[in-house]
């Protein structure tokens, strides 16, 4: 199943919890806030333009939340979890989704290009975190969005899989730095998915992303791209309390793609 399916979401799954996704105004980000809110939670979404994040508000539904602000910017996130923090007292998961990424072939990489792209995903990660943590007990839960990029070697993509590759990096040392205090933390690697930021980041027209859909259909086990909502399913499992013996893991989602 690669689309939504209401008649199988569990709605007592993540019943009272509070929960914030980065990036939350579209692609995958938006598809998990989306399962989140059916699935019982309370939930946050942050990106940096109101008009997308209103219009995803009225997707999501179920009394969720915008808070407008660049993870990027350290300020921003202070203001997000001020917010939370003096709504609810609480975070109880938290789905580290922002970033971006373009492709620039080495040798045409500018010092600008490669400062963007670790200050949103890398930087802003840490700092995301880092600042959810005084609102995170026993119980909680952390998922960062990865890439199988960060183990393949895609063409003109190496900051991209670099940030990547970080944040795993930073999901092992997390998982010990938190040993003792409940808090589980993990990575989801999710494969091909077409989302607006193949257009809006990656500058592909639709004649593009039909070739590249194609291209992967052929190596894929399963012959096909992956969907928004399949990644959401997979962060809301690591989420959960059944995978509540989970941590310092990456959950490779990419029907066989990077495996073969």
């Amino acid at each position: 199943m690669n689309t939504l399916d209401h008649s199988k979401i569990n709605a007592a799954r993540h019943a009272g919890k509070v929960a914030l996704v980065t990036g939350g105004s579209s692609g995958i980000g938006l598809a998990a806030a989306k399962r989140l809110a059916l699935e019982g939670a309370k939930v946050y979404i942050t990106g940096r333009r109101q008009s997308e994040l209103d219009a995803a508000i009225a997707e999501i539904g179920h009394h969720a939340t915008a808070i407008q602000g660049d993870v990027a910017k350290n300020a921003d996130l202070d203001r997000v979890f001020e917010q939370i923090g003096a709504a609810e007292g609480r975070l109880d998961i938290l789905m580290a989704n922002a970033g971006g990424g373009e492709f620039v072939p080495l040798g045409e990489i500018t010092e600008a290009q490669f400062h963007k792209y670790f200050d949103i995903n890398v930087k802003g990660t840490l700092f995301t975190v880092q600042k959810a943590l005084p609102l995170m007990k026993s119980g909680a839960s952390i998922v960062i969005t990865g890439s199988i990029a960060s183990v393949k070697g895609f063409p003109a993509f190496g900051v991209y899989a670099a940030t990547k590759a970080a944040l795993r990096s930073f999901v092992r040392t997390w998982s010990v730095d938190l040993k003792g205090r409940g808090i589980r933390v993990n990575i989801v690697a999710p494969g091909t998915v077409v989302t607006p930021a193949y257009k809006t980041e990656l500058g592909f027209n639709d004649e593009q992303i039909e070739q590249f859909v194609a291209q992967v259909a052929d190596i894929s086990p399963l012959g096909r791209a992956g969907s928004a909502d399949e990644i959401a399913s997979a962060m809301s499992f690591l989420a959960s309390d059944e995978a509540s013996f989970i941590t310092a893991t990456e959950l490779v989602v990419d029907g066989g793609q990077a495996q073969i």
